[in-house]
């Protein structure tokens, strides 16, 4: 939705009517991920993708016949035993369902607002949206910490919803889930924008960077010393602050899209970041260093103020269990763990652990 979202903004405000197709499942390899969205407007003007092109077409008519209906529905693409991938558009032998509704509807009506609000202030959150029953197209909004704000008409439909919105948040994956034996809801996440703050223009931080950019982060290097932190070393760098770690983290104000690595091994620079990053929204906090360190580095922690719930949050020593030795192979085991968090793989117990120095 985040990559479509101006595009309906405009045309809203040209009070054009609007439709929005989204793949609410896929089996095989599709092209394009669960949650992939294309949106139409009835003079011709798309935005999105739902394939990269195998069936655009056949998604744009029954768009139009949506936006004339105003009746949501599920529309499935695939290879029937009798059929080659070419007749239908899908290429890559995978099928999928792709759930199309007008934001014209009385669910879109109700919520629109809120959903952008939330998308502008960069806030992880997750819509509920019924795929069949009579109030197909219903939603409710749901944040992390549990509150809610819609409806989906039926006590039962909103707990059930609720608890796998949550489930959801956590992995932040999109996903299709059984509400109950007849109904189903699509549970679409919505994820604020991924940055990466490296705190320390160290060795380390330079193939981070790399593999940072190559996965879609935004990049910042902190470090207030210009003979480490500079274009020379950083060319691809989004941005290099030179301040002090700890102050260019407030004035960030890392939210559930930031990601942060503490990677200076300097003590003057890395606790005060530390101890600001674990204060703060962040979704990943990581520090450099060895095990037996550890318990030193929570003691300075809790002396600048840092509560044992938010010590909980801290990944120490930094990095998965790949053995890395190497700057850059430690700049993967880092990048590794923040992928696996990002995806909640740390809450179902997955992650493991060592010392990489």
């Amino acid at each position: 939705m985040r990559e479509i979202a101006e595009d309906i903004q405009k045309w809203k405000s040209q009070n054009k009517a609007v439709a929005v197709a989204t793949i609410v499942k896929a089996n095989g390899s599709p092209m394009r991920p669960i949650g992939s969205k294309m949106a139409v407007t009835a003079d011709q003007q798309i935005t999105g993708s739902v394939t990269g092109g195998c069936i655009e077409g056949a998604v744009y008519e029954e768009a139009q016949e949506v936006l004339t209906s105003g009746i949501s529905k599920i529309v499935r693409y695939g290879v029937a035993s009798d059929q080659t991938p070419w007749e239908i558009g899908l290429s890559c032998g995978s099928s999928l369902d792709v759930f199309i509704e007008s934001l014209q509807s009385s669910a879109w009506q109700q919520q629109y607002t809120a959903i952008q609000q939330n998308l502008d202030e960069n806030q992880l959150f997750a819509v509920v949206t019924l795929l069949n029953g009579e109030d197909i197209g219903a939603k409710l909004l749901v944040w992390p910490d549990g509150h809610t704000q819609g409806s989906l008409y039926s006590p039962e439909l909103e707990k059930s919803g609720q608890n796998a919105a949550l489930q959801q948040l956590n992995t932040r994956d999109p996903k299709t889930v059984k509400l109950t034996e007849e109904v189903e809801a699509f549970i679409d996440v919505y994820i604020p924008p991924s940055r990466l703050i490296i705190v320390g223009a160290v060795h380390i931080a330079i193939p981070m960077v790399g593999l940072a950019k190559a996965l879609g982060f935004r990049t910042l290097v902190v470090d207030p010393r210009k003979p480490y932190n500079n274009r020379e070393r950083f060319p691809d760098a989004d941005e290099l602050i030179l301040e002090w770690p700890s102050d260019a983290i407030d004035k960030m104000n890392p939210d559930q899209g930031t990601f942060i690595a503490v990677v200076s091994h300097d003590d003057k620079l890395d606790n005060p970041a530390l101890a600001s990053a674990l204060k703060s929204q962040a979704a990943y906090v990581g520090v450099l260093g060895t095990k037996r360190n550890v318990g030193k580095r929570l003691d300075a922690l809790r002396e600048l103020g840092v509560s044992e719930e938010q010590l909980k949050r801290l990944h120490a020593p930094i990095g998965l269990d790949i053995g890395a030795v190497q700057p850059e192979e430690i700049a993967l085991s880092v990048l590794a763990e923040i992928v696996a968090v990002h995806h909640g793989r740390e809450r179902q117990g997955e992650i493991s652990k060592k010392s990489v120095l």
